[in-house]
């Protein structure tokens, strides 16, 4: 089911994401940026004006205590905790890897970690700046955040959808949404220089529909959903949950297509993957299968893999050849081998009070990977713990918190 791209060609979407980062122009590493005494001089490969490129990931974990409404940022490579402004009843904290979104009855707080990565492809650039505070989404509605280098796409529960410039953000600020016509069947999610939407689908299944960032239909390939849940970008394509597996849609030179990746089997309803976990720029998914069990999707190789486990609270991976971590209600940390679905170990508890049930009240804990490390939200202990889950899922550092951290996401990766 291919969609032509007649929005931005391949030499154009080179462009658009050259200026975004601030030019990757090849340029030696040694020359000098703009000066304020009007030097002519070269702007530096990957300069980004008022943050500093980095050779490693800057990794920073965003923290919330939705009780007290205390906010914190933990810098992971300095270990310094900043105190941010406080969001009292934030009930849920969601990122796109550079900026943290604390979602309240009132609407949604932005906040730039300073910490992100531009990756293109062959080549990737980290950055650290300023913590800044964005401004709040003043909507009051119950929405889901999507982004891309270009936008910042927030849909809500009614299925009306507004569109925030990308370059309003990074200037600290939110500018003026462009709303989307109509409404949406899950989030709007941008992908390949479009937006990937759902159309309908109370009575029947919900159709497929591709958008340019005004929202205008470019093409409505034949592709439905029934029961969307959950959705990722991965490199292999953007997912959509459905009742009977997933919908990939993949841009290849120009060009979208749409497939379906069925579970293969016929999944209660309860047991299919709602929501999706998975490491930045990977293409292996992670979701809860019911009470003890996880499902894994290999976006690559197209295939679902159901992991027997304990009763499980969450679950991620980092992908090919590493350990998928399980969070059960023991409070440890259990790996399993996603090729035998074996387990091959587990930590010690470490959550001071775990929880009792799978769906329990409130926000749960989570687990967040990227490269080198996975991170676990201790609320009761108010701590967080990084685990090396190369080594036997062994604890690297704990981090004390003067606040219950009941949310947490990580940027910079």
């Amino acid at each position: 089911m291919p969609v032509r791209n007649k929005l931005i060609g391949p030499a154009a979407a080179t462009a658009a994401a050259i200026l975004l980062v601030g030019g990757c122009t090849g340029q030696s590493d040694d020359s000098k940026s703009p000066s304020g005494s009007g030097s002519s001089a070269a702007t530096p490969h990957g300069y980004v004006e008022g943050a500093s490129e980095a050779a490693e990931q800057q990794s920073r974990l965003l923290l919330g205590d939705p009780a007290g409404g205390e906010t914190r940022v933990l810098d992971l490579i300095t270990g310094k905790v900043h105190h941010t402004d406080r969001r009292p009843d934030a009930s849920a904290l969601t990122t796109d890897g550079r900026f943290g979104y604390f979602h309240t009855p009132d609407g949604v707080h932005v906040l730039d970690s300073g910490a992100w990565m531009v990756d293109h492809g062959d080549h990737v650039h980290y950055y650290r700046a300023k913590i800044r505070q964005v401004g709040e989404m003043p909507d009051g509605r119950r929405v889901t955040i999507r982004s891309d280098a270009g936008v910042t796409v927030a849909t809500g529960a009614d299925g009306r959808a507004d569109v925030y410039r990308r370059a309003d953000l990074e200037e600290a600020r939110l500018g003026s949404p462009v709303e989307l016509p109509g409404g949406y069947a899950g989030a709007v999610v941008p992908y390949a220089e479009h937006l990937i939407a759902l159309t309908g689908g109370d009575d029947a299944p919900a159709e497929l529909a591709v958008l340019d960032r005004s929202g205008k239909a470019v093409d409505t390939p034949k592709a439905t959903c029934r029961d969307p849940r959950g959705d990722a970008v991965t490199r292999r394509g953007a997912v959509l949950g459905c009742a009977d597996g997933a919908l990939l849609i993949h841009e290849q030179d120009g060009e979208l297509t749409a497939r379906k990746i069925p579970y293969g089997e016929d999944v209660p309803a309860a047991e299919r993957a709602r929501a999706f976990r998975l490491r930045p720029g990977s293409s292996t998914l992670t979701a809860t299968a019911g009470a003890r069990a996880v499902w894994v999707l290999d976006v690559t190789e197209s295939r679902w893999t159901r992991i027997r486990t304990g009763p499980v609270v969450t679950a991620n991976t980092a992908g090919e050849g590493t350990p998928l971590v399980v969070l059960e209600t023991d409070g440890a940390l259990h790996g399993y081998d996603i090729a035998t679905g074996k387990e091959t170990g587990a930590t010690p508890r470490l959550l001071k009070n775990p929880p009792r049930t799978v769906a329990g009240e409130g926000p749960a804990p989570v687990i967040e990977v990227d490269r080198s490390r996975a991170y676990l939200n201790d609320p009761e202990g108010k701590r967080v713990h990084e685990i090396d889950y190369n080594d036997d899922l062994r604890v690297a550092r704990t981090f004390a918190l003067d606040i219950r951290p009941a949310l947490m996401v990580e940027t910079g990766r």
